[in-house]
């Protein structure tokens, strides 16, 4: 039998250690006092490792793994899941974290994040977008950063919703109001909205402001840095929210839980004013 030499022992610890950067996207108790966590990274995509002890008082993972916390791991390779070793927070987004509407809306990001991306697979562009709306909601910017972080994940993942043709007959839209029908894959000219197919109940469309249109638009088209200038009154705000809203369950198939949440801080929110 040969002996296993230094430099052979460390390449085996070197396989089964990485270290990656990573945005905690949720977590769920397991064991006795462990924690699962679903994480995503810049270059390794979307995964899930256990934190053992994660929920001990003492553990030095405390703190380090909650949602919505950017952090640095170090995590060993299991044979069916992965263990986290270590974690240094990057970026504890505190007032996220202080205000209730704020945690709301990062959880939602979280979980949009968690139901579009696929399990390891990289999207270096995904990240800097989850990591960059965490960071505006926690100073505070609000439905622009939701809008815009909606469409731009819609866009990353391979669901960019039409905006500029009919995406039933494939004409150019008029400036005025139309249809939106997630099934046909976005917006709907007037002729196609009332047509015996979709009267039929081929398409459920819902109309769509042409201030909702052009504001879609905008968003769609610009970054961040020029989108953040767009005014959104309460009307228009919840139109787009509803809009996009109806076109994200429809991919996913299922709603998305966070929203129930959301709704009801609305109107808490709006019994109080």
């Amino acid at each position: 039998m040969t002996q296993e030499t230094g430099a052979e022992r460390a390449a085996g610890t070197a396989d089964r250690l990485y270290k990656t950067e990573a945005i905690i996207l949720k977590q769920l108790p397991t064991g006795e006092a462990d924690r699962l966590l679903t994480f995503y990274t810049p270059y390794l995509g979307k995964l899930r490792a256990i934190a053992r002890g994660a929920r001990r008082p003492k553990s030095k993972l405390v703190g380090h793994v909650e949602p919505l916390v950017h952090v640095q791991l170090l995590v060993a390779r299991g044979r069916n899941l992965d263990v986290v070793s270590q974690a240094e927070t990057l970026e504890p987004f505190v007032a996220i974290r202080s205000s209730l509407e704020a945690t709301s809306r990062g959880l939602y990001c979280a979980e949009l994040m968690d139901a579009f991306a696929p399990d390891g697979y990289a999207n270096p562009q995904l990240f800097g977008l989850l990591l960059a709306t965490l960071g505006r909601l926690n100073t505070g910017e609000t439905e622009v950063a939701l809008r815009w972080f909606e469409l731009r994940l819609l866009h990353l993942t391979g669901f960019r919703p039409e905006l500029h043709q009919c995406a039933q007959c494939g004409n150019a839209l008029a400036m005025e109001a139309c249809g939106f029908s997630p099934e046909a894959g976005g917006a709907l000219c007037s002729g196609c909205r009332g047509s015996a197919a979709v009267q039929a109940g081929a398409l459920v469309p819902t109309r769509m402001s042409l201030n909702a249109l052009k504001s879609l638009r905008y968003l769609q088209a610009n970054d961040y840095q020029e989108a953040r200038r767009l005014r959104l009154p309460m009307p228009l705000a919840l139109e787009l929210e509803g809009l996009l809203r109806f076109y994200i369950r429809h991919v996913l198939e299922r709603d998305v839980r966070s929203t129930a949440f959301l709704d009801h801080l609305r109107r808490v929110r709006g019994r109080e004013g």
